[in-house]
């Protein structure tokens, strides 16, 4: 039987890094640059671009057999990853005891004895915030007390964004008062598809305004926006009108997040950066069920924008499934077997 002699110690292997590099593994933190303080809507930075599809989808499909990451350094972008996961729950039949559970996993995301084979009992890692409907606000933040694990809820009518505007606002504003530190609003699509810019730029500035401290997360769903180039140009307004982050799916669409899609938002971010100096986080969902999927986020995110945007100040996956998925990897790296998948519940 496969067994590892001495407890790999993950501290000096940091995800994106040369591998001589020696530094510690950080804890999840809170933001510590500026939000994004928006600009006024510039329709020339965005109506001319073009992006070539198949290029597109020939850059994205190299990621997983180009970069390879094994072992000790595997196992530390699985716990980077895991730090920067939305513990996404946005069922019909939620409960606050599901919450509960579901926030005392966010809590402990490893069983102890993971934690401490892979010596970071110091540091107990957590995933980056708990994502629930804004009926579910209230028992998260309970939950949660004392955490610093943040609260995020979806709102402005999720999944469609097709409520009237005065009733999405409303739901924003809820969601803050009961404690929400992050909103995952939707955009209205058919504004996308009928190019209906200055409207877009209008909502998205009034939904930022609406959540205060709040950090505004845009979701864009892009399997509904129809080519790349809107993908581009949506992203592009949206982070204008202040979106903290840009997101590419509600999870509740045909298609959801891909990594061409990714890497369209991701060059909109970079453009967005370099024309205004300014930090916006990305936050990929809908899909990623896998250990195999997040490192192939990760992996696109540290080429195309480098290692500041490996922490879940900057990056989030949206998931659930994929913890448990993750943590029987890091079983199998400890103890060299494979638990069966019921063995890891998620809550």
């Amino acid at each position: 039987m496969k067994t590892h002699a001495a407890k790999p110690d993950l501290k000096t292997h940091p995800p994106g890094g040369d591998q001589a590099t020696k530094t510690s593994l950080p804890a999840v933190t809170r933001p510590t640059h500026p939000r994004n303080a928006g600009t006024e809507l510039h329709m020339d930075w965005f109506e001319t671009v073009q992006v070539n599809l198949s290029a597109t989808e020939r850059r994205t499909a190299t990621l997983g057999g180009r970069r390879t990451v094994k072992k000790t350094y595997q196992a530390a972008w699985l716990v980077k990853a895991l730090q920067c996961i939305d513990l996404t729950t946005l069922a019909g039949d939620d409960t606050p005891g599901r919450v509960h559970r579901l926030a005392a996993k966010a809590r402990r995301p490893l069983r102890a004895d993971i934690v401490e084979a892979l010596g970071l009992s110091d540091t107990p890692p957590r995933v980056g915030a708990v994502c629930v409907y804004p009926t579910m606000v209230a028992p998260a933040v309970k939950a949660l007390e004392g955490s610093g694990i943040p609260v995020a809820s979806v709102a402005t009518g999720f999944p469609t964004g097709l409520t009237p505007l005065p009733q999405r606002l409303a739901e924003i504003r809820y969601a803050v008062d009961m404690g929400a530190d992050e909103i995952d609003i939707v955009i209205n699509r058919a504004q996308v598809l009928r190019q209906e810019w200055t409207a877009l730029y209008d909502e998205i500035c009034a939904m930022r305004e609406a959540c205060g401290n709040a950090h505004l997360k845009a979701i864009l769903g892009t399997g509904d926006l129809r080519t790349l180039r809107n993908v581009y140009k949506a992203s592009m307004v949206a982070m204008m009108a202040g979106a903290d982050f840009i997101k590419t799916s509600t999870g509740k669409e045909e298609v959801n997040a891909t990594l061409p899609v990714s890497l369209v938002m991701l060059r909109a971010l970079r453009d967005y950066g370099d024309r205004t100096g300014m930090k916006v986080g990305f936050k990929p969902a809908g899909g990623i069920r896998t250990a195999k999927d997040a490192m192939s986020w990760l992996i696109l995110m540290k080429e195309e924008l480098g290692r500041e945007w490996l922490e879940p100040d900057l990056f989030r996956i949206g998931a659930s499934a994929m913890l448990a998925d993750i943590e029987r990897q890091l079983e199998h790296f400890v103890t060299g077997r494979y638990a069966s998948a019921s063995h890891h519940a998620l809550a």
